[in-house]
């Protein structure tokens, strides 16, 4: 008989050895491939959560209703930038003008202070930074905080005629307008206007905010919302609705 060579069914030593490479390789790469994926997935959740704080300090600029802005966030309320991160969770001092929490939307109110790999950010004056990643990771909130804090209001007051006050008249207008003081309450700011009607505000924080013109003889007022946008120069037109000079 013609013998027969007959082979294990199992694995010899150097199959094996060239599957666990094979694996060994196909592990590495798999690793490699979570590792990319877990710093996207940090590296996005960072800077959707600092676009989150930006919204929470500024407020949203999409959002609009009857054709004003309806979102100035901590800074619309309070009328200064937040001391710190925690000011935007809560109140920094009992402040009446404070309406948060500011962060409470999009964003994890138990760890909104720290970026995808656990380090805190750092904020200082109009910038937000995340430095987790081993890279600066930043996002500024406005060009300066004059362009949030420092913003005009002008204007011009005429009666229904379309007439200035004059030299006469502009004496008997009183113009106020009220914004939030930057220390929890808000300040009413009083000018007169020029002969010709005009007048202006400087130092005005974003928001809406309020503006009354009162003809004093008869204590007769126009008040208006004035919707103030960074580095805005609102141009505001109040007509009366009497012939009152």
């Amino acid at each position: 008989m013609i013998g027969r060579c007959h082979r294990n069914n199992g694995f010899t030593l150097i199959e094996l050895i060239i599957v666990i490479i094979i694996v060994g390789i196909m592990a590495t790469v798999a690793v490699r491939k979570l590792g990319t994926s877990l710093e996207t997935a940090k590296y996005e959740h960072t800077k959707k959560e600092l676009d989150a704080l930006a919204a929470a300090m500024v407020g949203n600029p999409s959002l609009f209703a009857e054709g004003s802005r309806t979102d100035f966030g901590y800074v619309g309320d309070v009328g200064a930038l937040p001391p710190n991160l925690d000011a935007l969770a809560t109140n920094p001092g009992g402040y009446t003008t404070w309406d948060g929490p500011y962060i409470s939307r999009g964003v994890d109110p138990n760890e909104f202070k720290q970026d995808g790999w656990g380090t805190a950010y750092l904020y200082s004056d109009t910038l937000l930074r995340s430095t987790g990643s081993g890279s600066n990771i930043d996002k500024v909130i406005a060009v300066s905080s004059s362009a949030l804090l420092g913003n005009s209001v002008q204007g011009y007051v005429v009666d229904a005629d379309d007439e200035m006050p004059g030299a006469i008249y502009r004496d008997s207008l009183v113009i106020r307008l009220t914004y939030p003081n930057g220390s929890g309450s808000v300040v009413t700011s009083t000018t007169s206007p020029t002969a010709d009607g005009s007048f202006s505000f400087s130092s005005v924080p974003i928001g809406n905010q309020r503006l009354s013109v009162i003809y004093t003889p008869d204590n007769d007022t126009s008040s208006y919302t004035i919707s103030v946008t960074p580095q805005s120069d609102v141009k505001v037109a109040v007509t009366f609705p009497a012939d009152l000079w």
